[in-house]
């Protein structure tokens, strides 16, 4: 976006424009340190939100000139606390800033780097913007910052995207200019438990870097657990979703069995969470989605492959995870076959809840859009509803959320995401659900 039409966006929006941030020559001991933010979607924005109620100058970078008007404009998908924070820090411009123009991360005295590290259609890392990212930081470095990486991506990310590059070009780390990465901890939409109460973790090749780097970190982190280097900082963000992908695929499982068995899986994953140590629960579901349990597993898998090291446990579950719509489609044609003598095939079919999670707007990577695909392709009639997500993209076209879903007659609705907030009282029994959320009371099936 130009600065003109940032400034137009910053007009309606009612926020006063202010002076330009602190330039970098000023006197470091007379000035605010400076913090740029590359990138402001899920992670960045809150990021430099933090930062900035923690005291600092931010510049927020961004490439796309629509995520920075929707930020302006205060149209972004946020918790209510980070939403209050945009509105203080919208109003002054003097130590908040947005723009696309990357000239302004050699004014910064730190830069954090949140971008998105998605995989492809061959479940391979897409590490495009990642690149693009790293690439404009090392063009614009100066001596005597500090460059924090935070975006989820394979080991050694760290040394060949910044380290190296910036050797190359003349800097010595530790010494003129320092690197860290320090993995992103930002869960959307969970409000019991956000960023500033989450430890960090923070690797670094020097202890100069390490004191730089925790000085940005810390002061939006409760605390900051150092480690031995930035592969060893890499590694951990890996395990952690590693782990939860592990998890839910075996939730998914025994909600198989339970129900197999004739029992409610809900009442089995919630009595066993009584336990105080030994077991933490996942819930079972339709699939996984978001910026990290689809993706963040296959970088480790991925690394793995030409070092001929297998992760049979890790292949599995994330192979469970991808087969989970058909799964949820197969019974879907189980429960229409039971309930109304019928196939899939020109059923009329509401997908209730398209987000990833409750909560969010985000669609990424959502195992509700492989859902519909595959409906589609066995011929139902899909619609869905979704009181955060009004239109969603599928093949080319453009469907849009079903305003009154009471005000239809469906042959089958299929509970995916449950918004909290959101009336579901139309569910009144007299159409077959499907409950993917296993959540749902009343006349339903689970999956």
């Amino acid at each position: 976006m130009s600065e003109s039409l940032l400034r137009e966006a910053m007009d309606e929006a009612q926020i006063p424009r202010g002076r330009e941030l602190t330039p970098a020559g000023v006197a470091p001991e007379a000035r605010t340190p400076l913090v740029a933010v590359v990138g402001l979607g899920y992670v960045g924005l809150p990021t430099a939100l933090a930062l900035h109620q923690a005291g600092r100058n931010v510049v927020g970078i961004d490439v796309s000139s629509r995520r920075l008007e929707e930020i302006a404009r205060r149209r972004c998908d946020l918790t209510p606390a980070d939403h209050e924070r945009l509105l203080v820090a919208l109003a002054q411009p003097e130590r908040f800033h947005l723009s696309g123009d990357e000239s302004l991360l050699s004014e910064a005295d730190a830069v954090m780097i949140c971008v998105p590290t998605p995989v492809d259609e061959h479940r391979n890392p897409d590490l495009g913007a990642l690149r693009a990212a790293c690439a404009a930081v090392c063009r614009r470095a100066r001596r005597g910052q500090t460059i924090v990486l935070t975006s989820t991506s394979y080991v050694g990310t760290t040394r060949d995207l910044l380290a190296e590059p910036l050797t190359e070009a003349g800097f010595t780390l530790g010494k003129d200019i320092c690197v860290a990465f320090s993995p992103e901890r930002i869960d959307p939409a969970n409000t019991a438990q956000p960023q500033e109460t989450v430890p960090r973790v923070l690797g670094a090749g020097s202890e100069l870097c390490v004191e730089k780097a925790k000085a940005v970190i810390g002061a939006i982190a409760p605390s900051v657990h150092v480690v031995s280097s930035a592969e060893a900082a890499e590694m951990t963000k890996l395990y952690e979703n590693v782990f939860r992908a592990v998890n839910i695929s075996l939730a998914n499982e025994m909600a198989e069995a339970a129900g197999a068995l004739g029992l409610a899986p809900a009442e089995i994953v919630d009595a066993a969470a009584t336990k105080p140590y030994g077991f933490m629960p996942f819930q079972p579901g339709p699939g996984v989605g978001g910026h990290c349990i689809p993706c963040d597993p296959h970088y480790l898998l991925w690394q793995m492959r030409p070092q001929g090291t297998s992760l049979p446990l890790v292949e599995e579950a994330m192979s469970a995870i991808a087969q989970r719509p058909a799964r949820v489609v197969e019974r879907a044609a189980e429960l229409l076959s039971r309930e109304a003598g019928r196939g899939l095939h020109g059923a009329r079919v509401l997908v209730l809840g398209v987000a990833y999670k409750p909560g969010v707007a985000d669609v990424r990577e959502s195992s509700a859009l492989t859902l519909i695909d595959l409906l589609r392709e066995r011929g139902a009639n899909v619609e869905y509803h979704d009181p955060m997500v009004p239109v969603l993209e599928r093949a080319g076209e453009t469907l849009v959320t079903v305003p009154d879903p009471k005000a239809r007659a469906y042959d089958l609705v299929v509970a995916h995401t449950l918004h909290p907030r959101a009336d579901y009282g139309f569910l009144d029994g007299s159409t077959p659900v499907l409950d993917c959320t296993y959540r749902l009371e009343g006349r339903k099936a689970d999956l």
